[in-house]
């Protein structure tokens, strides 16, 4: 039991590199007309860039089902890890950086303010080009940084 908890925690922490990996060379790459979208202001609720969430969500549901239907519970672990990294990306990237979901507006916790700004930073690149910050969780320690400034200036102007 240890182990596939080991595992599937194992596998979510990867899935932040394989997530830079995927958004800087194929979504800023050959699947740019699907993520192009995502780098526009748009009036619907839906993009292009969604198309994302299926292409992740497959070898989750595809580790899970067929590890458990073959009994192969390292494959299950794999496919949760999957899925829990998923979740933290709907969180995170749906929910408090883009607020498509109203649940979490406003924070002055630091790390949803790095997590946030360095967001912000990869959206002013509009091409597929020079772009930067293209990991989800893990944030660069220049906005950290830049974070770190912003709240000494608010404490000196108070």
């Amino acid at each position: 039991m240890m182990l596939h908890i080991a595992v599937a925690l194992f596998v979510f922490c990867m899935m932040e590199g394989i997530t830079w990996l995927t958004h800087k060379y194929i979504m800023h790459g050959f699947l740019w007309y699907l993520h192009e979208d995502h780098h526009q202001k748009s009036n619907g609720f839906f993009e292009k860039n969604d198309a994302f969430f299926l292409i992740f969500a497959i070898p989750s549901w595809l580790g899970i089902m067929l590890g458990s239907m073959y009994d192969h519970d390292i494959i299950v672990s794999i496919g949760s890890g999957i899925a829990m990294y998923g979740a933290a990306y709907f969180i995170v990237h749906e929910v408090i950086i883009h607020q498509r979901f109203k649940w979490l507006s406003k924070s002055n916790n630091r790390y949803i303010k790095a997590i946030r700004w360095a967001h912000k930073m990869h959206h002013k690149h509009i091409d597929k080009e020079d772009g930067e910050s293209f990991g989800m969780l893990v944030v660069a320690k220049k906005y950290w940084d830049k974070v770190r400034r912003d709240e000494a200036l608010q404490k000196g102007a108070v």
